[in-house]
C-alpha cells in the first residue's frame, strides 16, 4: 500500500464512520476500487490505526460532554452523569458477548466480494427511511422537531435495544451510526441525544478492538505488519481530520432530520455492489 491509497482509505473511514453510509462497506468497496490486496497482520495494524484515529475525533468533538462523563465513571453516584456513563457500558455488551463468541463468523462476511455489502447497504437505506417516514417527518413540523429535542431521554432498555442494533452493524455494509441512530429514533428518544449516544457508544468496542489487536501484532511470532510507518501516518492523520469533520457534520444532519437522504445513496450504492 502507498500513501495515496492510505490517504483514500483514511477519508473514507473518517466520512463513514460517523456519516450513515457503513464504514466497513466502504472500506470494502474501496479495497476492491483500488486493488488493495491487505491480509493478515498488515490488514490489522492499517485497520487499527484507522479506528483508533476516529475513536480520538469523537472525543476531540464532545470533548465538553466527554470530560464529565469520564470523572462521572469513578465517582458511582446517582448523578445522570453516572447513570449515562452505566447506559453506555450496558450498550457495549452485546457487541462485546458478538466479538468474543462469534468473531470468525463475522469475519468470513469480510474479504468476499461485495454482495454482502450491497445487500447490508440495501438494508441500512430501509432502515433509515422506515426511521424517517415514522417518526422524524413528524415531528420535523415543530419548531421542537426541527431541533431534535422531540422525544424522550434513552432508557436503560433503550439503551440496551440500541446496543443489540450495534451488535448486528458488524456486518460490511450495514453502518452502525445509522442503525444505532435510527433505532433511538424509532424508539422515541431525542435524535440530538441518541447522536452522541451512538458516537459515545462506539469507543469502549474500536479501543477493546484495537488493544487485541496490538496485542496479536506484539505477541504473535511473524505477526509484524508491513504497511509502513509513513503509509500508516497518512491514513491516521487523514481518518482523524476527516473524522473530526464527519462528527460535527452528523450531529447537524441528525438534528435536522435529514438522514433520509442517506437511505438513497445506501440504496444506489448497494444496488450497484449487487450487481457488481
Amino acid at each position: 500500500m502507498d500513501w495515496i491509497d492510505a490517504l483514500i482509505m483514511g477519508i473514507v473511514q473518517g466520512l463513514a464512520e460517523y456519516l450513515p453510509i457503513s464504514s466497513s462497506g466502504h472500506l470494502e468497496i474501496f479495497r476492491e476500487i483500488l486493488g488493495i490486496d491487505l491480509a493478515g497482520a498488515d490488514a490489522l495494524e492499517f485497520d487499527v490505526a484507522l479506528h483508533v484515529a476516529t475513536v480520538l475525533s469523537t472525543i476531540v468533538v464532545l470533548w465538553k460532554e466527554f470530560v464529565p462523563l469520564c470523572k462521572a465513571f469513578f465517582t458511582f453516584d446517582n448523578s445522570a452523569e453516572c447513570k449515562y456513563v452505566y447506559k453506555i457500558l450496558l450498550s457495549c455488551i452485546p457487541v462485546g458477548i458478538v466479538g468474543l463468541c462469534f468473531k470468525e463468523q463475522v469475519e468470513q462476511f469480510f474479504g468476499n466480494g461485495l454482495l454482502v455489502v450491497g445487500i447490508c447497504l440495501c438494508v441500512t437505506a430501509a432502515l433509515l427511511a422506515f426511521a424517517y417516514f415514522t417518526r422524524t417527518r413528524a415531528t420535523l413540523l415543530t419548531p421542537q422537531g426541527r431541533s431534535g429535542n422531540t422525544g424522550r431521554e434513552i432508557s436503560w432498555i433503550d439503551a440496551f435495544v440500541i446496543g443489540c442494533a450495534q451488535a448486528v452493524a458488524v456486518l460490511p455494509g450495514l453502518s452502525r451510526s445509522g442503525t444505532t441512530i435510527a433505532t433511538g429514533i424509532l424508539l422515541g428518544d431525542k435524535r440530538e441525544r441518541v447522536a452522541q449516544f451512538s458516537f459515545f457508544m462506539v469507543i469502549i468496542p474500536i479501543l477493546g478492538e484495537a488493544l487485541l489487536g496490538l496485542k496479536d501484532l506484539i505477541t504473535e511470532p511473524g505477526s509484524s505488519g508491513s504497511v509502513g510507518l509513513f503509509p500508516l501516518a497518512v491514513g491516521f492523520l487523514a481518518s482523524f481530520i476527516v473524522g473530526c469533520l464527519a462528527c460535527k457534520w452528523m450531529l447537524q444532519l441528525v438534528k435536522r432530520g435529514k438522514l433520509v437522504w442517506f437511505a438513497l445513496y445506501c440504496l444506489v450504492v448497494g444496488i450497484v455492489c449487487i450487481l457488481y
